[in-house]
């Protein structure tokens, strides 16, 4: 595995948790959004992740490759994906968005957004970020401490 695998790694995770930090965030903005340009009311979006595929972007020119045992190779965003799960009916007849007839009349169709809920998530992509620079400020360190030892 390169010196720089651990680095490109977590590099991957942090750049998949600030997307979906991203995407929690339109979540909650958009809460209350009872009209859209697709029609209807917002849909809650969801990050989809997968392994990387591929190998490392960078690797070790001084590593034989017989040495290089592969090692992670991080994750990617493979696509935004909309819940499309019912929306919560509110009875607000003065509502703009009120259904006008039938059985719903007077019911506005509200966003799928649980707040709870996407703050759960936000905080579990807070701590997923956390957890990724840890292990890129470690191998730092650690590099570091290979610099200082080779220089005596």
């Amino acid at each position: 595995m390169g010196i720089f695998n651990s680095i490109n790694i977590a590099g991957t995770g942090l750049s998949a948790e600030r997307l979906r930090s991203d995407v929690i965030a339109d979540n909650i903005a958009n809460a209350s959004t009872t009209r859209t340009a697709e029609g209807g009311p917002f849909r809650r979006s969801r990050v989809i992740m997968r392994p990387r595929a591929e190998g490392p972007y960078w690797r070790s020119p001084f590593l034989p490759e017989n040495m290089d045992n592969g090692g992670g190779t991080g994750v990617h965003v493979v696509e935004i994906q909309k819940d499309n799960t019912k929306p919560r009916l509110v009875y607000d007849p003065t509502h703009p968005d009120a259904i006008k007839d039938g059985t719903q009349a007077g019911y506005v169709e509200m966003p799928n957004v649980d707040i709870v809920t996407e703050m759960v998530d936000m905080i579990a992509t807070s701590r997923a970020y956390e957890a990724n620079a840890s292990i890129i400020e470690g191998s730092k360190s650690m590099f570091q401490r290979a610099l200082e030892i080779g220089s005596r």
